[in-house]
């Protein structure tokens, strides 16, 4: 029996990008010869990306469309396309065309040869600023330190994952998720393909700082409890430095030198009101993330489906 596979693409405010990346993969796709599904997942868009996607749902039965209620994410939009994939494998790539679509049988390749997970690890990188991809990098070392769990470098979410690996992450039960932290976590057997990776075709990229800073949490508090040691860490050297601080003014004090009163008091209140704060401010993050846990919201809300049996 032929294998079949799933296109995962979550789509923002795409309309200017859609139809070129449609026009890019099919003669990728029929090229294989085999049974294979798009699945666009609308991420609560507000321009024509809605409308554009049921066009080519309508001529062309392949395409599959699910709309959310609202906009909930890159992730929950990933992870909803994996949750209605039907495919052997599914791969997860992003609409700009950043990602090449011509890569993608490299990747099935790769599967064929009986790899569960194939990264797309670029080469190059461009229209991407030197302190996006610094900080990258950053981060990419900051986690493998603090999570035990190491990054594919230089790669996104485009990515290759067999049925067994799709059917492991979807079972998993936490809502805040970090794809790239879970393709770590679970294992089973990984390899890469290089590209070149492009400017986007159109538009502007639709994670901006806020969102990139969420992202990042996410990986951290998903994987590990450092933070919260990092606080006891502070708190414990700011301690120490204190008690020193208050030895030497005692030895100052002895040889007569005399400190006014306010050279013992404000920085005191001040060091102990920031390891309070800090501590807290950690702790609250967890006690957040416990918070959306035991709420038990669904992680996103579809409106509608498209070309769904």
């Amino acid at each position: 029996m032929s294998a079949k596979y799933s296109i995962v693409v979550p789509c923002f405010n795409e309309e200017q990008t859609v139809k070129a990346f449609y026009d890019a993969i099919i003669p990728v796709m029929d090229g294989l010869k085999e049974k294979y599904e798009i699945i666009f997942v609308n991420d609560g868009s507000r321009d024509k990306t809605e409308q554009i996607l049921a066009e080519l749902a309508a001529v062309d039965k392949k395409v599959k469309v699910i709309n959310f209620a609202r906009n909930f994410g890159q992730q929950p939009a990933i992870l909803a396309g994996f949750e209605l994939a039907e495919g052997d494998a599914v791969i997860d790539i992003d609409v700009d065309l950043q990602d090449p679509v011509e890569a993608i049988p490299l990747m099935i390749e790769k599967w064929k040869e009986g790899y569960d997970i194939v990264h797309g690890k670029r080469k190059v990188r461009k229209g991407e600023t030197f302190l996006k991809k610094s900080t990258a990098s950053i981060y990419t070392k900051f986690y493998k330190n603090i999570t035990g769990l190491e990054l594919p470098k230089a790669c996104g979410d485009f990515k290759l994952f067999d049925r067994k690996v799709i059917d492991t992450i979807i079972s998993m039960p936490e809502r805040d998720r970090f794809l790239r932290g879970i393709t770590a976590w679970v294992g089973f057997k990984q390899t890469s393909i290089e590209f070149d990776r492009q400017k986007r075709l159109a538009g502007e990229t639709k994670y901006n700082f806020k969102k990139l800073l969420k992202l990042a949490t996410n990986g951290i508090v998903s994987n590990s409890s450092y933070p919260l040691s990092f606080a006891t860490k502070f708190g414990i050297f700011f301690g120490i430095s204190s008690i020193l601080c208050f030895i030497t003014f005692i030895v100052l004090a002895c040889l007569k030198i005399v400190l006014p009163l306010t050279a013992w008091l404000f920085p005191s209140i001040a060091l102990f009101a920031s390891i309070i704060l800090i501590v807290m401010g950690l702790q609250n993050i967890y006690i957040a993330r416990i918070y959306k846990e035991v709420q038990k919201r669904p992680i996103y809300i579809i409106k509608d489906k498209i070309n769904f049996d």
